[in-house]
């Protein structure tokens, strides 16, 4: 039995030729400082080669479909399972895409609504069940009783005797025999008259041809009376049909044909079930049963309201797919929002007058300026006033085009928005609609308020609850109303596996600590962290075994108190007999593995190398291991000395609501470095980023974004920058790297535009950018490599034969700048380009963030597909650094810990301190308690997530937070770390 992993040889973008053996069916952790080939141990070799040779067991038609991986870089790799990766990356960011699709939860509640749904009229609210003639037979006899035993008890009358039958030819006049035989019945009547000759009841039996519809209808009256039928009720009134009928074709009618009038009483049955059958054939499947002095009871065969006489199809599981247009609503085909233009952001600066930059798109328009023009002519406004000093009925006229002195005549101005509408549907540019799209934003859909589905499927019920009122709930509501479900005998058949499985995945998203969560959540609103959990409660659901699983960083955005289940998620998995190989910084996470592989020394070309392997506490006692130095207390994060005061400036979120936040005022204190934490789901994001950073970027810089919802921000005016640093990638496409991200990019190029040799030829900045014609080598377009489709093999990349991987033709690569050419400059480390442009400013203060961040060995042209994800945050981090601070700016982080060895957390805050000796102001969101222990203040919200979160727990220095251990789990958690 082969028990370990043997990797020889790895040469795999900065690996030194290793070699690493991992013992299988174990927890192991790769870890190291960032940039130091974890990934590509662990993702670009490891998982690689393990789904590269299980494809390749496939036929290679099928191979033709998949994306298939490039062999590593490595001699060989042995005792490899079919591997599985859960990366930071890898969940949809398609608004289609939702907790409950990704889970596969949602299709076994769709399952589940098929099969024991109980449909109801999205009308009138009346349950929907489909009837046989037996069982519409069997109840009007059961009603006919019920009545008779009433009349009884209150007339004192007995009821008339079996057998026994009224006098026909006294109640049968002037009547053709009808075409299903003869009737009993009276004198012509309404269907309120008193057709009843004793205690039996009588009744007609109607077959509602026309329901609710225009028109005159002679021809379908023709033919009733040609089949042999007599009567028929029109609009409510009994009628002759070899009578002349005539309708006004302008309105709605209901034609009802008597097919059959008779007593109820035992042994009618027969004739009662060949009548209602005949007036389902004439009605396709409705019948309509009159009961004299009662009420009227319509029934139906199929699936259908007989009140509102609406059809619903079959209940099949596509039936509550928002992917399917059999259960989509048609309003927003799924998406459950619709983009429209959204007045908060046409309207750009509510404090100007609209011609002179209040108003965004369309404001160059001669027709709009015209139609506003005319607009204020007539309704007596004056254009020159600012936009947010008209009355509402005046800015409902301007945005949407309606008269305000009759909201239902038309206008003589069709509105802002309108217009807008009309021009993006007809434009056939895509640059232009982008350009549009930017004032839109996504609204509700008015037709479904955001529950995807159509009317029909969001009527079906499952114990009381809707498909998307399910959906809605957290996963631990959810966990209870799946236990509430109560099966009848036929529905345990049906649905009893189904119910079970549902309960256990709902089970397994609580246990990695998305309680919170809802299965409705947009798959792109969820964070890497929470992304990562999803799926990996996916997996656990399958109870697949002996599988390679290789996870990236699953910590990330976990509050320090849900570790300890998250790591009972990963033991159980390699409990089931799998191996799990997890890339982590997290200490509580490296103790708990049973092997640890410490890569390093450095990062980048200076790490690759394999520092030291074993236990914790092996790794722990090894000298050369940083990673063990700071697990055994040699190194650490120190806690600082003594914390900032406040300046006596504070910026206060008045009454924030947005999602679960709870309406209280937070005031963050300006000059210093505050930590805003809490349990995950517990409103950190929505009230840092959704909120307090859109609201100020809209006062600060006239950003279109719409912040979420509060009442208002007290306490810019001594802000005057605000700036936000996320968890977004800095670039998808190898052609962005740090030299163009950072801007240092420009900066060279108008340098190398500078020189002698370039003058001389006449070339421009432009010239030396491998993104345009001119300067670039055509053969490959700037990219360095050719791309060779090998159709069923994994596509190949090889390097470009006329440029040699360059990227600039020959007479660009002439121009030289001190000995060198662009190329060369951007094949140069942080390090290398630092000394090299040591006499040019500009350049050199940009290098210098990125150095102090600890970035100095990537290299200018690196892309940014190879940068993990700590690299590509600190680059983001330097390039908002090297921008001129005044002291009165706001800096916004969110998790930047994540992909961050403890050395590299250490580095990075000493920038961020930095930062705010200068007198700005770093609000931070994060987890990690080094970080959390050495903040200036902390705003921790909870107590838990969801619904039972957003509200303001603590708040004061760490210490003051420690001291309220009682009510805050972050509080308990720095109980620990300060002592």
């Amino acid at each position: 039995m082969i028990e370990r992993i043997t990797v020889r040889g790895a040469r795999q973008h900065n690996l030194k030729n290793i070699d690493v053996e991992i013992p299988r069916h174990t927890l192991t952790v790769v870890t190291g400082l960032s940039g130091s080939g974890k990934s590509s141990l662990a993702f670009d070799i490891i998982y690689a080669e393990g789904q590269r040779r299980y494809v390749q067991t496939l036929s290679a038609y099928a191979r033709q479909f998949l994306d298939q991986m490039e062999r590593p870089d490595v001699d060989s790799v042995e005792g490899l399972s079919p591997a599985i990766s859960i990366e930071q990356k890898t969940t949809s960011r398609s608004p289609r895409s939702t907790v409950g699709t990704i889970t596969e939860i949602y299709d076994y509640l769709r399952l589940l609504y098929a099969s024991i749904g109980v449909p109801h009229c999205h009308r009138c609210g009346r349950a929907i069940s489909r009837q046989t003639t037996e069982q519409i037979v069997a109840s009007i006899m059961e009603l006919a009783k019920q009545k008779s035993e009433v009349w009884s008890r209150k007339s004192g009358v007995r009821s008339q005797k079996s057998g026994e039958e009224p006098n026909q030819k006294s109640e049968i006049r002037n009547q053709k025999p009808s075409a299903e035989g003869p009737t009993s019945g009276s004198e012509l009547r309404t269907p309120n008259s008193e057709l009843r000759t004793g205690p039996g009841d009588r009744i007609m039996i109607l077959a509602p041809v026309v329901r609710g519809r225009k028109g005159e209808f002679k021809k379908p009256l023709e033919a009733l009376a040609a089949q042999g039928f007599v009567r028929a009720r029109v609009d409510g009134q009994l009628r002759q049909l070899d009578e002349e009928i005539l309708l006004d074709r302008r309105r709605n009618h209901t034609i009802e044909v008597v097919v059959d009038r008779l007593l109820v009483k035992p042994g009618i049955e027969s004739r009662l079930s060949s009548s209602i059958e005949t007036a389902m054939k004439l009605a396709n499947g409705i019948v309509q049963v009159a009961v004299v002095n009662g009420d009227e009871h319509l029934y139906s065969q199929e699936w259908a309201c007989v009140g509102c006489g609406i059809n619903i199809p079959a209940l099949e599981p596509r039936s509550f797919s928002f992917n399917s247009v059999y259960g989509a609503c048609e309003a927003c085909r799924g998406l459950g929002s619709r983009y429209a233009f959204d007045p908060g952001k046409v309207i750009v600066d509510w404090s100007r007058p609209l011609l002179q930059g209040g108003l965004g798109p369309g404001a160059g328009s001669a027709i709009l300026r015209r139609g506003l023009t005319r607009a204020a002519e007539q309704y007596h406004f004056d254009l020159k006033t600012p936009f947010n000093q008209f009355p509402r009925k005046i800015q409902n006229l301007i945005l949407v085009g309606k008269n305000p002195e009759n909201p239902r005549a038309q206008s003589v101005f069709p509105g802002v928005i309108p217009l807008l509408d009309r021009w993006y549907g007809e434009t056939t540019s895509e640059n232009y609609r982008e350009w549009f799209e930017q004032y839109m934003s996504p609204a509700p859909c008015w037709r479904c308020q955001g529950k995807r589905l159509r009317p029909e499927s969001l009527a079906v019920t499952v114990a009381g609850l809707s498909i998307a009122d399910f959906t809605a709930r957290p996963v631990a509501g959810e966990l209870e109303a799946v236990r509430q479900i109560r099966l009848s005998p036929r529905e345990d058949i049906l649905a009893r596996r189904i119910v079970h499985e549902i309960g256990e995945r709902l089970e397994y998203l609580g246990g990695v600590g998305l309680g919170y969560l809802s299965l409705d959540r947009s798959a792109a609103t969820l964070s890497s962290g929470e992304s990562q959990r999803v799926r990996l409660a996916t997996q656990i659901g399958s109870k697949l075994r002996g599988v390679l699983y290789v996870l990236d960083e699953p910590s990330i955005g976990l509050h320090p108190r849900d570790n300890q289940r998250l790591l009972g998620t990963l033991e159980r998995l390699r409990d089931l007999g799998n191996t799990v190989l997890v890339v982590e910084h997290d200490e509580e996470t490296i103790r708990a593995a049973d092997f640890v592989v410490d890569l390093g020394p450095g990062a980048g070309e200076l790490g690759g190398h394999v520092v030291a392997v074993g236990t914790p506490g092996e790794i722990a006692a090894h000298p050369a291991s940083l990673t063990g130095k700071f697990l055994s207390g040699v190194e650490k994060i120190a806690v600082p000395a003594a914390r900032r005061s406040p300046n006596g400036k504070h910026v206060i979120i008045h009454n924030p609501r947005e999602h679960n936040l709870k309406g209280m005022a937070v005031k963050i204190p300006l000059g210093t470095f505050t930590a805003v934490t809490g349990v995950s789901g517990s409103g950190k994001s929505t009230l840092v980023n959704d909120i307090l950073y859109r609201a100020l970027a809209q006062m600060l810089h006239r950003a279109h974004e719409r912040p979420g919802e509060h009442d208002r921000i007290e306490g810019a005016q001594h802000l005057d920058k605000v700036i936000d640093i996320d968890q977004s990638p800095i670039g998808r496409t190898p052609r962005s790297n740090p030299a163009t991200y950072t801007g240092v990019f420009t900066l060279i190029r108008t340098l190398m535009a500078r020189t002698s040799d370039a003058r001389m030829r006449g070339y421009q900045p432009g010239r030396f950018s491998f993104n345009v014609k001119g300067g670039r080598c055509e053969a490959c377009q700037g990219d360095g490599l050719v791309k060779i489709e090998m159709h069923f093999l994994p596509d190949v990349y090889v390097t470009c034969e006329v440029c040699k991987a360059k990227r600039y033709n020959r007479e660009t690569l002439e121009v030289r700048y001190k000995g060198k050419n662009i190329a060369e400059i951007l094949a140069m480390t942080v390090a290398e380009a630092l000394l090299f442009f040591e006499p040019v400013p500009a350049i050199k203060q940009k290098l210098r963030t990125l150095h102090d961040v600890g970035l100095d060995y990537i290299r200018l042209g690196q892309s940014a597909t190879t940068l993990s994800g700590g690299e590509a945050q600190r680059v983001k981090l330097a390039t908002e650094l090297s921008r001129r601070a005044t002291g009165r700016t706001l800096y916004i982080l969110d998790e930047p810990t994540t992909g961050l060895h403890f050395a590299d957390i250490r580095r990075l805050l000493e920038v961020l301190n930095q930062l705010v000796e200068q007198g700005n102001t770093v609000v931070i969101i994060e987890h990690n308690v080094d970080v959390i222990k050495t903040a200036d203040w902390i705003i921790d919200l909870g107590p838990e997530g969801g619904n039972d979160g957003g509200r303001v727990v603590a708040v004061g220095t760490p210490e003051d937070v420690r001291g309220q251990a009682g009510k805050s789990f972050t509080g308990q958690v720095l109980q620990k770390a300060l002592n």
